[in-house]
């Protein structure tokens, strides 16, 4: 049985849940992109928090928290049948126990710990290089990420700029981080399109455009090193690079 899901991680948990509690899973599809075979057949899961919830406490309770982390970070990649290898890593994990995460280089352990790393690198990269401007009095910051990591940018962010009102725009997946007043949360179906900057964020990026500029000593120009900070994909929503 081949289940589908909405898309979200409650959604998979759901899936999970039903492998155990109904009939083991052939596979887990998001089911926007699912192509029905004449092999197997299919079930659409509607998503349920609290069976979701159960998996949750159980991967934590009878894993660990590493794994549940781990298993988070890699549903947020964009790695394809991301789901069966979740699902294979857990169907092994609930075998073993506490000790899963000491089977580091096992086939169905070491895929998720690269995912995990894959994406846990691209967040702390753009906690440093994601760029905020100034528009209608709103802090508004545009990315297109390789992985689906907005919403673990969005507690940083939210802190570092608790006093102020931001937009994290995830281009790519057209969702945005929307916080005001202590508070934020996701919004699906964000299209923005070109913004108008305020006079004083025109002058700020001139001057960091310029400070930019007069920082780099010519002879100690690394342009490789520099790629591997900062990637060229990542650049054109980067004012000191437009």
């Amino acid at each position: 049985m081949d289940y589908l899901y909405d898309g979200t991680f409650e959604g998979f948990l759901t899936c999970v849940f039903y492998h155990y509690k109904v009939e083991k899973a052939s596979g887990i599809y998001c089911a926007k992109s699912y192509q029905q075979s004449l092999v197997n057949s299919c079930r659409t899961v509607e998503t349920d928090v609290q069976k979701a919830g159960i998996v949750s406490d159980a991967i934590n309770g009878k894993i660990s928290r590493e794994a549940y982390i781990n298993a988070y970070y890699c549903f947020l990649s964009n790695i394809s049948e991301k789901e069966n290898m979740i699902l294979d890593f857990l169907i092994f994990a609930f075998r073993y126990g506490r000790d899963t995460m000491n089977f580091f280089t096992h086939e169905k352990v070491l895929p998720v710990n690269k995912a995990y790393i894959k994406v846990s690198r691209e967040e702390h990269r753009f906690l440093g290089i994601l760029r905020f401007s100034e528009v209608g009095g709103i802090l508004y910051s545009r990315f297109s990420p390789d992985n689906d990591i907005l919403i673990l940018l969005a507690d940083h962010f939210a802190d570092r700029y608790k006093f102020e009102r931001f937009i994290i725009h995830d281009w790519k997946r057209e969702k945005a981080v929307v916080y005001a007043d202590g508070f934020w949360e996701i919004k699906e179906n964000i299209i923005i399109g070109d913004v108008e900057y305020s006079d004083d964020e025109k002058t700020i990026q001139k001057l960091w455009k310029q400070y930019f500029t007069d920082l780099a000593i010519k002879e100690r120009k690394n342009i490789n090193l520099q790629f591997q900070f900062v990637p060229a994909r990542y650049r054109k929503n980067m004012s000191e690079f437009k």
